[in-house]
């Protein structure tokens, strides 16, 4: 049954007043973050050295504009250091420091590779590939199995935006076919819809480059903890956790959109027609397949090396210091312009291109980083870890890795996930150490809980293409999610306390 007119209009109508929402609540916290910064500058609030207190209400003025998104979230988040600079609260170098964290070079060098492959289709013919298997064919079910595990894996290495935005057209035209030709119920559209926002969702858990909260968590328990985290050793944790939250959703959409039939013939007509029109390999999918594979060969040897020998062997603590994430990621990058398509043009990828990747994700997560640390610094995430100590049984590891899931879980609701992973992580870590609780263990399991929050289409981009899609009811939408968010937020934590 193809969208109806009716059914368009209505989502328009949605679309509608959720803008209107959006200008409202932005008004808002134009009018709020400024009360709330002067509020907490005016209060006593003892305890806190004079920078820490006015650390205190630039901390505060941002979650307000965070949550609202009064601003563009990365305007935001260079306006915390700036004004932590204009209040004296550190000096300009210490502020802005942590917006040169190796880490945000790991993201500039992945988003430029991905967008590599999206530049030259690549993900598009792994797609096509994958669906027309023969063992896949033209079956409803295993459609939508393929469909939840193309978009965990490609999430695991690109922009989930992208992957979901790559995978709905796709699955539309395949629920548009069926519907017409075999009745398929409209719950199978939904479900195929809802697992590939699942599916891009819980995909960019499993890699530290799949998702910004990845990455922020692991450097801020590199930059508050001096703990590093190893490309393998962050994927033999969530690697895991990703598998089974994927089959859950799967298992459990697969009885939502249960069609009645095991077979719609003619569905893998359209996925092979799609494929042939992508042709052979082009020069540019080569090299960008080369580049990537190079990447990713450098992210994970040096992982292995150290867990084959030994993480103090001379041999891989020199491979470790010589070739960290962040320098593998540029060198892929760098590959990309070295690597010619032709003699017109002389790199897999111009420079226009790639300075198309998402640079206000990469300030948002510098922003976060420099908060994180003058927190620290100043003693303003001690003071409040040691006052909400007083108020949460938070003192055994376990309540506080529930905690802290249930927590970012709930940030992320309301917020991006990066800007929540920002405010969250400091907090948790700040909590575990007043209690006297390993840190590791409560913000590895709040920076993986960051990416799975899908109750409402804000929770996360995938979200909101699926939703645009309008085969996902906003009722459908919040049923569906605060089943999968519950579960998550249980087996999050308890992977994360078993696997640690």
């Amino acid at each position: 049954m193809p969208v109806t007119d009716e059914s368009n209009a209505a989502g328009r109508t949605t679309i509608g007043a959720e803008a209107r929402f959006d200008a409202r609540r932005r008004q808002v916290g134009l009018v709020l973050g400024p009360l709330v910064f002067a509020l907490v500058l005016a209060l006593p609030l003892a305890g806190l050295t004079p920078e820490a207190h006015r650390l205190a209400a630039v901390v505060a003025l941002v979650i307000v504009f965070w949550v609202t998104e009064a601003l563009p979230l990365a305007v935001t988040a260079l306006l915390g250091p700036t004004l932590a600079v204009v209040l004296q609260v550190a000096p300009v170098g210490a502020a802005f420091a942590p917006m040169a964290n190796p880490i945000v070079f790991l993201f500039i060098g992945s988003f430029i590779l991905a967008q590599a492959l999206f530049v030259h289709r690549v993900n598009e013919r792994i797609a096509y590939s994958v669906l027309s298997w023969r063992i896949i064919g033209a079956r409803p079910t295993r459609i939508l199995l393929a469909y939840g595990a193309l978009a965990a894996f490609l999430s695991a290495w690109m922009s989930n935006t992208a992957t979901a935005a790559m995978l709905v057209p796709i699955g539309l035209s395949l629920v548009a076919f069926m519907e017409s030709e075999s009745r398929v119920p409209r719950g199978y559209g939904t479900a195929l819809m809802l697992m590939t926002a699942y599916g891009c969702s819980r995909g960019g858990m499993a890699t530290p480059v799949g998702t910004p909260p990845n990455l922020i968590t692991i450097a801020m328990l590199d930059d508050l903890l001096g703990v590093r985290i190893t490309f393998v050793e962050w994927m033999l944790l969530a690697l895991p956790v990703t598998l089974v939250l994927v089959v859950i959703a799967f298992v459990y959409l697969n009885w939502v959109g249960r069609t009645g039939v095991n077979e719609i013939p003619g569905a893998d007509a359209i996925v092979a027609e799609r494929k042939r029109a992508l042709g052979p390999w082009k020069p540019g999918e080569r090299n960008a397949v080369i580049a990537f594979g190079v990447t990713v060969c450098l992210w994970v040897g040096p992982g292995i090396l150290a867990l084959v020998l030994g993480r103090d062997h001379a041999v891989a603590q020199m491979v470790l210091a010589s070739v960290p994430e962040s320098v593998a990621a540029l060198i892929g990058a760098v590959l990309l312009f070295l690597l010619p398509i032709s003699k017109e043009q002389r790199s897999t990828l111009t420079w226009k291109q790639a300075a198309q990747i998402d640079w206000g994700t990469v300030l948002l997560f510098g922003g976060g980083l420099s908060l994180g640390a003058l927190s620290a610094s100043s003693g303003l995430a001690l003071a409040v870890g040691s006052g909400i100590t007083g108020l949460l049984p938070t003192d055994a590891v376990v309540p506080l890795t529930f905690a802290a899931a249930l927590f970012t879980v709930v940030l992320s609701e309301a917020m991006s996930n990066t800007a929540a992973t920002n405010i969250a992580i400091p907090i948790v870590v700040s909590i575990a150490q007043a209690a006297g609780v390993d840190p590791v263990v409560p913000a590895v399991s709040a920076g993986l809980a960051a990416s799975v929050a899908v109750v409402l289409p804000v929770s996360t981009p995938p979200n909101a293409i699926v939703y645009a899609s309008g085969r996902v009811p906003i009722t459908q939408m919040i049923k569906y999610g605060l089943l999968m968010d519950g579960l998550a937020i249980v087996l999050v934590p308890a992977m994360v306390l078993w696997l640690l």
